[in-house]
């Protein structure tokens, strides 16, 4: 009984001593340490990070390589003093400016829409998204064969297609193999650079058998309207170069 009764004080004695261990006390804020309330409320830097990234996915900057750069207010300036078509943008009519304020819509191949044949072009080949990129335009502007780079942009930019709602405009049509990407790209105004005209002989020919259609009879009389042009022109350069004598 004595042995129970020493055992009950020792374990009494143990307990009231436990509190004043260090082990037991709540930690003492350290000088210029953050609260107890901001170590609670505190992000990890990695989350902070995923944050910033979701909440500015759709404002913040765009992803690199999809989206064009600005168009330089020298270029802005001198389109300003040309005719526009009915989206009010310019007429360009020498091929000399190569560097020029151009409208652009998107297309894909996924819209099905009528007349489109899946993934083939005007030319009958294949509609490319790479490195090299196909565009639609009105040929007798932008001729088959036409080569543009986009300010901003890597990839190299051919015009191998046209549309109904191009014929009579400016517009540079740009595709897209998704409609997540065409409707991404929408409607955009940009600065192209002209790298290579293309063909207007070329275009004529592809256009000759369909002048049924009406939007590729007003490109075929354009283009050899422009054709025709050129001809004269070039007589007049011989003749100024070989005077008859």
């Amino acid at each position: 009984m004595k042995v129970l009764l020493l055992n009950v004080a020792l374990t009494i004695s143990a307990i009231s001593v436990l509190p004043s261990c260090s082990f037991f006390q709540p930690a003492t804020p350290v000088a210029g340490g953050p609260s107890q309330s901001k170590r609670e409320t505190a992000k990890p830097p990695q989350a902070a990070w995923l944050r910033s990234l979701w909440s500015s996915a759709g404002s913040g900057p765009q992803v690199e390589g999809f989206l064009p750069a600005q168009v330089d207010l020298s270029v802005k300036a001198s389109a300003s003093t040309l005719p526009v078509d009915r989206h009010g943008r310019p007429t360009y009519h020498s091929e000399s400016v190569r560097h020029r304020f151009v409208r652009t819509t998107s297309y894909s191949h996924q819209e099905n829409e009528a007349g489109a044949e899946g993934r083939l072009n005007a030319m009958g080949t294949t509609l490319k998204y790479g490195r090299v990129r196909s565009a639609a335009a009105d040929w007798s502007r932008y001729p088959v064969g036409t080569a543009f780079r986009i300010k901003g942009l890597p990839h190299v930019y051919v015009v191998d297609d046209y549309g109904r709602s191009l014929a009579g405009t400016n517009t540079i049509d740009i595709y897209h193999p998704t409609l997540k990407l065409m409707r991404r790209w929408a409607t955009r105004d940009v600065e192209i650079n002209v790298v290579r005209w293309g063909s207007w002989e070329q275009s004529a020919n592809l256009l000759r058998g369909r002048t049924k259609y009406a939007h590729c009879a007003m490109m075929y009389y354009a283009t050899l309207a422009k054709i025709r042009r050129q001809r004269v022109v070039q007589a007049a350069q011989r003749d100024a170069a070989n005077p008859s004598l």
